[in-house]
């Protein structure tokens, strides 16, 4: 028991060392990105500054569309450490390493402390995992309590514990806080079908149905009731209810959700795309499957009752996790909460695997497909580096990139398809890093296993992916002057502190507000928005008692040049479209990756 404690220990130090290594490092920088980074960090910001804990609002519209939770504790962040990106996802990071726990605790009851070691590397070292908590998003919030809520379940049910099943409750009350009413969904979608098919549906009133739910309203429901009382009588008479409810569970479902903003994954892609979200350890889902085949009914971990239910459990809960999102609109990172349960399946498979000498060909087959995987990378990063070697360093990597518009940008991974090769002149750094990681670290990872190693051929492989995500976030570092406007709302401030426009200049901003939603951030302003009336400012905009801050084309030619000096932040989407409307009546203030704020007169000096 003392040495199973110890090697806990050992363990959960590893984790947390891998964590702070790519997790907390990443929190100072870049700054907050545009578009859901610093939209959700602006209403976080509004209700530090308003404490309205109840209608959440953008730029001083209301936005309706989101549950509150994960916006609360992002105020309280800003309580804590100040107004900043650190601030805005401590949340976030906080949450993932709550995840490894779990995963780690999850496969350590059911098939001992090393599943529960890879498990937990596998949470930390994903692709998926690290690339969904870039921005601010609830998805990493949700993950956390509807698979600690599933966990308590299946613990009370085992042994007995009604103090479980109601904290079970509490869980999946805090998920409904956090995203709505499909974390019901996949909590009785996953529980009811497990009761049925392990034949425990007549324990049924070990679930505690009317208490549990009484205790889940008394937690889920003052926020819900408040919203709809505050929110009335917007679009054709409709409020808070039917916004939040019909048109942003339902509709969005069917694909009908009003404005329609959301593309949907092709059918291949989205199931394909999952190996790379659980990159590096989707290498090894043959040799689990083959080794649940081929030993199932013999091996340890799979020969107990509870371990069997286990694995039930969890691939319930993937499966209808993937399954709904394959049927609804979707983006890449809604599937984020599949990724817990099948990273514990994956690795309890490849414990399993290692059990035995006729599936250990797999693993290595998993090693070699790594390795060749890691020497591609490289040698293509090395062949990028030395094209790149005589470019001289650019800053502002936008300039240097391709404008393809795959999937309209409406895609959370659209951008990525924009990169050319003489970005690579503004990446040296995180591609020699990232070539000399997959030059290195698969080759160890492979040495070890030949030699028996199994545990350090794990680890090898996590820290290879480890510093991989480091080389990542160094690279995103690079592209946050195209990603982000921080930049030019520090522009505009200096050149209000400096003297080269009017300390009361009007900012404004060109186009839907999540083009450049890091300024009013930035610049902790409500910024009009010239034909910006659209997506997430939609709704809010229809109540009577909405800001005056939207204007049409024709509003802005007839204030341009007239009273307080106007300085109007363009998208690079719209340029053309400012370009042709203003003439030659602009002055260029700054510009930044395509962007640019641009004013109605002359600089002072």
């Amino acid at each position: 028991m003392i040495e199973e404690r110890r090697t806990i220990q050992r363990h959960v130090l590893l984790m947390v060392c891998l964590w702070l290594l790519v997790y907390v490092a990443a929190l100072f920088s870049p700054p907050l990105m545009d578009d859901a980074d610093a939209t959700h960090a602006n209403a976080a910001r509004n209700i530090l500054v308003t404490h309205d804990f109840v209608t959440l609002r953008v730029n001083g519209i209301r936005y309706l569309e989101k549950a509150p939770l994960p916006y609360w504790l992002a105020a309280m962040s800003f309580k804590l450490f100040g107004v900043n990106a650190f601030a805005v996802h401590l949340p976030q990071a906080l949450a993932v390493l709550g995840l490894a726990l779990l995963a780690y605790r999850w496969a350590w009851r059911g098939w001992g402390s090393q599943t529960g070691l890879y498990a937990g590397l596998a949470i930390l070292t994903s692709i998926g995992v690290f690339l969904f908590t870039r921005i601010f998003i609830p998805e990493v919030l949700l993950s956390l309590f509807l698979a600690a809520a599933l966990y308590c379940v299946q613990r009370a049910l085992q042994v007995r514990d009604s103090r479980r099943m109601y904290a079970a409750y509490v869980l999946l009350a805090l998920a409904v806080l956090t995203k709505g009413l499909i974390a019901i969904v996949f909590l009785a979608g996953t529980v009811v079908p497990y009761l049925l098919l392990t034949g425990e549906g007549r324990r049924w009133r070990e679930l505690r149905l009317l208490s549990g739910g009484l205790l889940f309203l008394v937690i889920a429901a003052p926020w819900h009731v408040l919203a709809g009382l505050r929110n009335t009588d917007a679009y054709q008479g409709h409020g808070f209810f039917w916004f939040y409810f019909v048109n942003e569970h339902f509709l969005r479902f069917l694909g009908r959700r009003i404005p329609h903003d959301y593309n949907k994954l092709p059918g291949g892609w989205f199931w394909a795309l999952h190996l790379l979200w659980l990159f590096p350890w989707s290498l090894f889902l043959p040799a689990a499957l083959v080794a649940a085949w081929k030993h199932a009914g013999n091996l340890r971990g799979f020969s107990k009752t509870e371990t069997r239910k286990t694995v039930l459990l969890l691939s319930l809960f993937a499966g209808l996790v993937l399954v709904f999102f394959s049927i609804s609109t979707n983006q890449e990172y809604y599937t984020f909460p599949a990724y817990l349960p099948l990273a514990v399946l994956l690795t309890a498979g490849l414990t399993t695997a290692e059990q035995s000498e006729r599936v250990q060909g797999w693993i290595t087959g998993a090693h070699a497909a790594l390795a060749v995987l890691g020497t591609a990378i490289a040698v293509t990063l090395f062949v990028g580096l030395w094209q790149s070697r005589h470019l001289p360093y650019v800053p502002d990597i936008g300039a240097l990139l391709a404008h393809r518009g795959v999937g309209g940008y409406t895609l959370s991974m659209s951008h990525f398809f924009d990169l050319t090769t003489a970005s690579f002149a503004a990446l040296r750094l995180p591609a020699a890093l990232a070539a000399l990681t997959f030059t290195i670290g698969p080759a160890v990872a492979w040495l070890l296993r030949r030699r028996q190693q199994a545990v350090g051929s794990t680890v090898a492989v996590a820290v290879t992916s480890a510093l991989f995500l480091v080389a990542a976030h160094i690279a995103l570092v690079r592209f946050s002057p195209m990603l982000s406007s921080a930049a030019l709302a520090s522009d505009f401030q200096q050149a209000e502190a400096k003297g080269s426009i009017e300390p009361d200049s009007q900012l404004m901003l060109y186009g839907d507000q999540a083009y450049g939603s890091s300024l009013p951030f930035y610049t902790a302003s409500v910024l009009p928005l010239v034909e910006g009336r659209s997506t997430s400012m939609w709704f809010g905009s229809t109540f009577h008692d909405a800001p005056p801050i939207f204007l049409s084309n024709t509003d802005l030619l007839a204030e341009w040049g007239n009273g307080r000096r106007k300085v109007l932040f363009v998208p690079e989407e719209r340029r053309g479209d400012v370009d042709r409307l203003l003439g030659s009546r602009e002055v260029i203030l700054a510009e930044l990756s395509g962007k640019a704020l641009i004013t109605d007169r002359a600089l002072l000096h």
